[in-house]
C-alpha cells in the first residue's frame, strides 16, 4: 500500500492530483483544510491536503533463496473496476506474513542445531518489523479525528471581525494604507487572543490618538489675535467665520472684528456684512497688506479680527501669492493664525492637490465643513495624516451659529467605524 499526500487550492484540485498519480484505485483516505498565516490571513484562500492511498494489485514476493517459486498469496484485494474498494485492517496484514513465513519454512529442507538458532534469531527480528509495520499501518488507515483547536476558534472569529472593520473603514473611504498601518498597531492584541471587544477597544483609542486633539481658536493676552480663513472657493469660508464671531461675540463676551479681502466676489462681502450688523460688529474691506495692516492698528482694542480671503483654485498661482502676502505681511507684534477651510464632499484625490499647494506657503489648522452632505467621513482622517495638520471646528449646516462645533474625534471615530 503506498501513501501520500497531496495539496491543492480546492479539495477536488488536490483529489485530482491524487487520483492522477495513483489511478482509478485510489483511496482518499482525509481532506484537511490548510488556512494561510500571518495578520491578515482571513483575507488569503485556504488550501487543502488530501491524504490518498492505493493498494498495490498484488504484493512482491520476499527475495528469499528458495528452490521453488513462493506460491501466490492469500488474501489479496479484487480491484476490478465494478466492485466496491475497500482497505484491509491492519490485523490482517500480521496473519498474511505469517502465510508467507509458513509457505517459505514448508518449502525449506530440514535445518541443523546452528541454523535453527540463526533461524530463531531471523523470526525475532521479522516480528519485530512486523510488530513497527502494523502500528504503522494502524495509525495511517485510522480514521482522522477533526483536530482540536480550542484557542484558534475564538482567533479565527477575531479575524473575521477585523476583515469585518476593514471593510467599513475603506467603504468609509479611508486611505487602505491608513488602515493598514491601524491594523498593524493592534495586531499584538489580536495575536494575544483577546476578546472582540478588546480589540475594538484598541482600534477605537488608535484612531482617537491619530486623529489628536483638537485645536480651536484660543485668545493671548495680546491683542488683537488675527486669524485668516484660507480654502478654495465654495467650502463655506464666510459662513464658518459668522459662525465663529458669533459664538466669541455673542457666548463668550468678546470684542470681535471682521475683514475681508475678497474683492473678486461682491456677493461674499455683502454676504459678511449682513453677518457683521447683525452682531454689530465692524467690517472692514482690505485690498493689500498695508491697508490690512492699518486697520489691524485701529483695532488694537478688539480680542479678535477674524479674515476672510478670497476663494479660489488650488491652480491659481496668483490669487494664492496675494493670500500669501497678505499673511506674510502682518507685523511680528501680531499673533496670528491660519485655518484652511475643507469640505467633507470634496473627492479625496481633490483634496490631496489643494493640500499639497497650501502646505507649500502656509502653516495651518483644519476646518471641515458640510458634514451634514456626506455619509462618508474618511478623507478627515486622510487629510489629518497626510497634512499632520491639527483639527479645530466642523460644521454641518447653514444655521448661525449653531451648526458649529469643536471637533468632536470621539463622534467622527464612532462614525468611521460604522457607528451612529
Amino acid at each position: 500500500m503506498t501513501i501520500k499526500k497531496f495539496q491543492g487550492r480546492t479539495e477536488e484540485e488536490a483529489t485530482a492530483r491524487a487520483r492522477e498519480e495513483f489511478g482509478p484505485q485510489t483511496v482518499i483516505m482525509n481532506v484537511k483544510e490548510i488556512k494561510p498565516k500571518g495578520l491578515l490571513r482571513s483575507f488569503k484562500a485556504s488550501t487543502f491536503e488530501v491524504t490518498a492511498a492505493v493498494e498495490e494489485s498484488e504484493q512482491p514476493a520476499a527475495r528469499v533463496p528458495a528452490p521453488a517459486p513462493l506460491p501466490p498469496l492469500t488474501g489479496n484485494i479484487n480491484m476490478a473496476a465494478d466492485e466496491p474498494i475497500s482497505i484491509p485492517k491492519p490485523e490482517p496484514v500480521k496473519e498474511m506474513f505469517a502465510s508467507v513465513e509458513n509457505t517459505w519454512a514448508s518449502s525449506m529442507p530440514p535445518k541443523g542445531p546452528e541454523e535453527k538458532k540463526k533461524e530463531n534469531v531471523l523470526e525475532n527480528n521479522l516480528e519485530e518489523k512486523l510488530e513497527s509495520l502494523q502500528s504503522l499501518l494502524e495509525k495511517k488507515l485510522a480514521p482522522q479525528q477533526p483536530e482540536e483547536l480550542p484557542k484558534e476558534a475564538p482567533v479565527d472569529e477575531n479575524f473575521k471581525f477585523i476583515k469585518m472593520i476593514y471593510s467599513i473603514l475603506l467603504d468609509n473611504e479611508v486611505d487602505e494604507k491608513y488602515v493598514n498601518q491601524i491594523m498593524d498597531e493592534v495586531e499584538k492584541v489580536m495575536k494575544g487572543g483577546a476578546s472582540v471587544d478588546l480589540i475594538l477597544s484598541s482600534i477605537y483609542q488608535k484612531m482617537v490618538l491619530k486623529f489628536g486633539q483638537p485645536q480651536p481658536i484660543e485668545l493671548s493676552e495680546r491683542k488683537p489675535k488675527v486669524v485668516f480663513f484660507i480654502g478654495p472657493t465654495g467650502v463655506g469660508k464666510t459662513t464658518t467665520i459668522a459662525k465663529i464671531a458669533s459664538r466669541f461675540k455673542v457666548e463668550k463676551g468678546k470684542k470681535v472684528a471682521l475683514f475681508t479681502a475678497d474683492t473678486y466676489r461682491i456677493a461674499a462681502a455683502e454676504q459678511l456684512r449682513t453677518y457683521a450688523n447683525i452682531l454689530d460688529t465692524p467690517l472692514d474691506i482690505v485690498y493689500s497688506s498695508e491697508e490690512l495692516n492699518e486697520e489691524l492698528r485701529k483695532s488694537e482694542e478688539y480680542d479678535l479680527v477674524l479674515v476672510d480671503t478670497a476663494g479660489f483654485s488650488h491652480k491659481n498661482e496668483e490669487q494664492r501669492n496675494e493670500t500669501k502676502e497678505l499673511i506674510d505681511q502682518v507685523p511680528g507684534e501680531y499673533q496670528k493664525e491660519v485655518y484652511l477651510v475643507l469640505s467633507a464632499t470634496t473627492k479625496y484625490r481633490d483634496l490631496l492637490d489643494i493640500a499639497d499647494i497650501y502646505r507649500k506657503n502656509f502653516q495651518f489648522k483644519l476646518i471641515f465643513t458640510k458634514l451634514d452632505e456626506t455619509s462618508c467621513f474618511g478623507n478627515i482622517l486622510n487629510m489629518k495624516l497626510y497634512t499632520g495638520a491639527d483639527l479645530s471646528y466642523s460644521t454641518y449646516g447653514q444655521n448661525v451659529p449653531e451648526d458649529i462645533e469643536i471637533f468632536d474625534t470621539q463622534k467622527i471615530v464612532k462614525l468611521l467605524l460604522g457607528g451612529k
